[in-house]
């Protein structure tokens, strides 16, 4: 398991190391992203989202739970499960069509999705650290640990 840490001052901070993770990330892949309401997590997936490509905003599917984004020969998927109720939800939705050989899967609150969620080849833990962040980014597959190499 390879980890690295980055310490974040602000918005575009956050929003930068999205594009650097966006540099290293290919499909299949599951990045999950864990922290307290307002740490990040959707300031960290608007950078990502937009480096591959998407030029509008990048929202919180907090009600709809999944928002697909389909960019240069990419499907991905933007998944927040704080709202879920039951883990057994995402059976519902058809969780695991998400998750192919051509998607990349962003997973704000996983720990919500026990027990239905695939293993993430990346997790970045954000915490509040004095007036930034500290994202402890962790690998979580063999994919994941080779990716994180290339981290700069």
């Amino acid at each position: 398991m390879t980890s690295v840490k980055v310490y974040l001052d602000n918005e575009q901070d956050t929003v930068e190391l999205g594009k650097r993770l966006a540099a290293i990330i290919t499909p299949p892949l599951i990045l999950n992203l864990s922290g307290e309401l307002g740490a990040g997590k959707t300031t960290l997936s608007r950078g990502l989202i937009q480096a591959f490509g998407h030029q509008g905003a990048v929202k919180s599917p907090t009600y709809a739970l999944v928002e697909p984004y389909e960019l240069a020969g990419v499907d991905l998927f933007h998944f927040d499960l704080y709202r879920l109720s039951d883990p057994e939800e995402l059976e519902f939705m058809g969780i695991r069509d998400y998750f192919t050989e051509n998607s990349i899967c962003i997973v704000e609150w996983p720990d919500r999705g026990h027990g239905l969620m695939p293993e993430a080849d990346i997790s970045c833990h954000i915490k509040y650290l004095d007036a930034g962040r500290e994202v402890e980014i962790v690998s979580g597959s063999e994919k994941g640990q080779l990716l994180l190499s290339k981290f700069k």
